[in-house]
């Protein structure tokens, strides 16, 4: 039987992430799972060298929002964490992911097609491609399952 034990949910505080929040908080309730928030800024790390009080500045307004989100989680029972890094979005959730030993990431796609997803590269696609664990993708525009 597959034991899910830990769930990984990036998010990037907009209205299609903070669904997939809703979506890890049901599998974390009903498996007995912990959920592991990540918020990845994707600023080149030439520019957060160079300007130490931008990456302060991201960061901070970034863990308010995590931390309430975290507070959320945690006053509903569950075992919340999470954390906020820097650098390639796709890169950063697979090595998390592998750090924690994560079971399954759920994660938004914003359904881009054609031309602009083959030109930006879709960070959902490539966590699909590497990660080790099941994905559950959750379409911003799709029917909701999950009712608050």
């Amino acid at each position: 039987m597959f034991k899910i034990q830990t769930v990984l949910c990036p998010v990037d505080f907009t209205d299609a992430s903070l669904k997939e929040v809703t979506y890890a908080r049901e599998f974390a309730t009903g498996m007995g799972a912990s959920i592991y928030l990540l918020n990845v800024i994707d600023i080149p790390e030439e520019v957060l060298v160079n300007n130490l009080p931008l990456e302060e500045k991201f960061e901070k307004k970034e863990y308010d929002q995590l931390d309430e989100i975290i507070q959320k989680l945690c006053a509903d029972g569950l075992k919340a964490d999470g954390s906020i890094e820097f650098g390639d979005p796709a890169a950063v959730i697979l090595e998390k992911a592998e750090e924690l030993g994560v079971n399954l990431i759920i994660m938004g796609s914003h359904c881009k097609h054609g031309f602009s997803r083959l030109i930006l590269g879709s960070v959902t696609e490539k966590v699909i491609r590497k990660a080790r664990c099941p994905v559950l993708i959750i379409k911003s525009h799709e029917t909701e399952f999950i009712s608050e």
